[in-house]
């Protein structure tokens, strides 16, 4: 299938030129990914009902739909539709933008150069002072930076929120750091490097549990197994003094003394040092009250933010947003089947490019694959999807995974024909 034009610009340079802005304006990027979604949906082989990895989606589209005519959040549940049904439909329709190798690699490139600004605005707004909100292109682009970061003293940047941006940077960073495994001369390689050790500056600057944990999680993964012989031993000595502050059973002395090598304000993030927090407003506190909403209404669910409007009400004086655990807050918001159908065909997908040797693949394609479960990992204390442009790449991601399963079941064919 040949991409659309538009103008000057293909749907496939639109696409990318969408994942270059993603960061940096949603409005702008969202305009670029709409054409190119709209050009990928043309002249292809089979309508978007007939696409097996395409159809579970579908499915559980209908059965949001029908929830929200039973749904207890009353606008609220026809709202956060936005944030489901149009990622479906650019599920498929990003797909003829990533169906090779070389388009996956051409978008990580942008998502990387994209990422830029990001580390830029960052890192000024910790080590500089700089804060917004700045105005680019008659307010086309706004970048808001709060002083001193969101919450203070933690990397916000673009994101206005340190978890968001953390999230941004622990996805984008495997695809950083393969481009600096590329063979693309020393130049590149030089300027990926810098990237990537920005990256992982910004990352701890956040003070994200969840990213700091996904660079960690990266490393192995992305260089590949032929490495783990040196570099999992290696890791292991370095994760050490987190690990004996963590466990329990190690005593004392032994605890505090690996407390203390690591850097202060982290320490507190990671060990929970200062004031005690109650356990309804602890995650597993949110959990459990999740857990008994899911239990009174497991089949369609209470409708999209009902735990937002819950939560406070009737298990504790406080708002939170969320319930920190997406496939919790997708069967709260959809119920049972809609989770088992968004969520296992997710982690299906997951697995079966892992079985069809994705980590055995160029540097690139590793990276992907570890986005991708970075991303999945992330949501499983935290939702950052509710910001669009984390919500987007992850269905970038998913798409690019399916091209992935897709080229490789095609090649096999070949070879089996033959």
């Amino acid at each position: 299938m040949r991409p659309c034009p538009v103008g000057k610009l293909s749907s496939g340079q639109l696409f990318r030129l969408g994942l270059f802005l993603l960061p940096s304006s949603a409005l702008l990027a969202a305009l670029c990914l709409l054409v190119a979604c709209i050009g990928g949906s043309r002249g292809r082989d089979q309508p978007i009902w007939r696409d097996r990895w395409t159809q579970p989606f579908l499915l559980a589209g209908l059965l949001m739909l029908v929830g929200c005519w039973f749904a207890e959040s009353g606008v609220l549940a026809r709202a956060g539709l936005a944030n489901w049904l149009p990622f479906f439909w650019a599920f498929w329709a990003f797909q003829p933008h990533l169906t090779t190798e070389k388009q996956r690699c051409q978008a990580a490139w942008m998502l990387v150069a994209g990422t830029v600004p990001v580390l830029v605005t960052g890192l000024g707004q910790m080590l500089l002072g700089w804060s917004g909100p700045w105005r680019l292109g008659g307010s086309a682009i706004i970048w808001f930076m709060a002083p001193g970061g969101e919450p203070n003293g933690r990397l916000s940047g673009l994101f206005n929120y340190a978890n968001i941006t953390g999230a941004w940077l622990g996805v984008v960073w495997p695809l950083t750091l393969a481009c600096v495994l590329r063979p693309d001369g020393w130049l590149r390689r030089t300027g990926a490097l810098v990237l990537t050790l920005s990256g992982a500056i910004a990352i701890l600057l956040t003070q994200s549990r969840n990213a700091m944990g996904a660079l960690t999680l990266a490393v192995p993964l992305v260089v590949g197994p032929l490495q783990w012989f040196w570099l999992l031993p290696l890791l292991s000595v370095l994760a050490l003094p987190l690990l004996l502050a963590l466990l329990p059973g190690v005593p004392i002395s032994l605890k505090e003394w690996s407390a203390g090598l690591l850097p202060d304000q982290i320490a507190v993030r990671l060990l929970e040092q200062g004031n005690p927090i109650p356990w309804k407003h602890t995650r597993l506190g949110q959990w459990e009250y999740g857990v008994g909403l899911v239990a009174a209404r497991p089949w369609l669910g209470w409708g999209a933010a009902a735990f937002s409007v819950l939560y406070p009400v009737y298990a504790a004086k406080e708002w939170h947003g969320h319930s920190h655990n997406l496939p919790l807050e997708l069967t709260i918001s959809y119920g049972l089947p809609v989770t088992l159908l968004v969520v296992g065909t997710v982690l299906l997908l997951l697995i079966l490019s892992l079985r069809r040797g994705i980590l055995e693949q160029s540097a690139l394609e590793r990276a992907w694959w570890t986005a991708t479960l970075v991303l999945i990992a992330v949501h499983a204390t935290d939702l950052p999807f509710f910001d669009s442009r984390v919500n987007v790449l992850g269905w970038v991601l998913l798409a690019g995974l399916r091209c992935f399963v897709q080229e490789h079941v095609r090649n096999n064919f070949v070879v089996f024909a033959k």
